[in-house]
């Protein structure tokens, strides 16, 4: 059988009766929720400023340092959704099926950062002037993928990156040590979970029609991952506190994250695959072994890095 590569444009076409069967698919299981619900507004007091309230401090809320961060990086992380919507309706286009998940992704990711803003103000977690601070060198930044405009490897990104945004999210809440905030991030992450099954689904039946070219921007994906808040002042140290902490880990990442959806795609039982999607694989198990030895190396010196960091 000869290995047939497609165009982005019939791609989008053909894999269009895909999205819509999975946009209805979504819609049936997705559960309608309201951040007002997760708020404990009674708690709320007004800050300094204009309203007259108490400067905040870190004595406001018992939420540790580690957890702080995190809360910072998953909430900044939601609030660049402007160009997270151009680099999907850039790809997607706003047209039938299409646009209409654009739109519907757009609004779900939105309510996100509303309900975990709200709920880290309410409750005094986080500096309100710090955090707006981040969140305007942040979107002023502005966000581009490394493979934007190209379809497989959009579609290959946030495949990964929904399921890596749902650990950090889950993970995060546990951390907090606060029930009603963990219950929040447990909900926002199950809404990540459904993201992630549409663009893993849908990458699928690319799989299907075109696996060289898949299996090319898989391995390029993997090799180049990124989460999208890599430009969140600061975000190397804090990431690095996720990491020593165990909410997010080179460990959960290539276990919980790439190795499963990668298992899902059945990537290592493909078939006619092309010379150059054969190569992809090989660098692609090869991609696998060194995340696992890099994780090994990070496992062994946790505590080393906890106790320099004062973790």
């Amino acid at each position: 059988m000869t290995a047939t590569t497609w165009s982005q444009t019939d791609l989008l076409r053909e894999l269009n009766q895909v999205v819509e069967g999975e946009l209805n698919r979504h819609l049936g299981v997705a559960k309608e929720w309201y951040p007002h619900e997760f708020i404990p507004w009674s708690d709320g007091r007004n800050f300094d400023g204009l309203m007259g309230g108490e400067a905040w401090s870190t004595d406001d809320a018992d939420v540790s340092d580690v957890a702080r961060s995190a809360l910072i990086v998953n909430l900044l992380t939601e609030d660049n959704l402007p160009s997270y919507h151009h680099e999907i309706a850039l790809i997607f286009g706003r047209d039938d099926a299409w646009g209409e998940w654009v739109h519907r992704w757009t609004a779900e990711e939105g309510r996100h950062g509303i309900a975990m803003r709200d709920y880290m103000l309410v409750k005094r977690m986080v500096d309100p002037k710090a955090l707006e601070d981040f969140r305007m060198t942040h979107m002023s930044t502005g966000y581009e993928s490394a493979h934007s405009g190209e379809l497989l490897h959009s579609l290959a990104y946030v495949s990964f990156q929904e399921l890596a945004t749902r650990v950090s999210h889950r993970n995060t809440g546990r951390f907090t040590n606060d029930p009603m905030c963990d219950q929040l991030l447990a909900r926002i992450a199950a809404d990540e979970n459904l993201h992630m099954i549409f663009y893993r689904n849908l990458l699928k039946a690319a799989i299907e029609l075109d696996p060289s070219s898949s299996m090319m921007a898989i391995r390029d994906v993997v090799k180049g991952f990124q989460m999208p808040g890599t430009d969140i002042p600061g975000f190397q140290r804090k990431a690095v506190e996720m990491a020593v902490a165990g909410i997010y880990d080179l460990r959960q990442h290539r276990d919980d994250v790439v190795a499963p959806v990668l298992r899902f795609w059945k990537v290592w039982d493909l078939e006619n695959l092309t010379a150059e999607g054969e190569q992809a694989r090989l660098e692609l198990d090869a991609l696998m072994g060194d995340l696992d030895t890099k994780a090994g190396r990070f496992e062994d010196k946790r505590n080393t890095l906890a106790a320099r960091m004062n973790l």
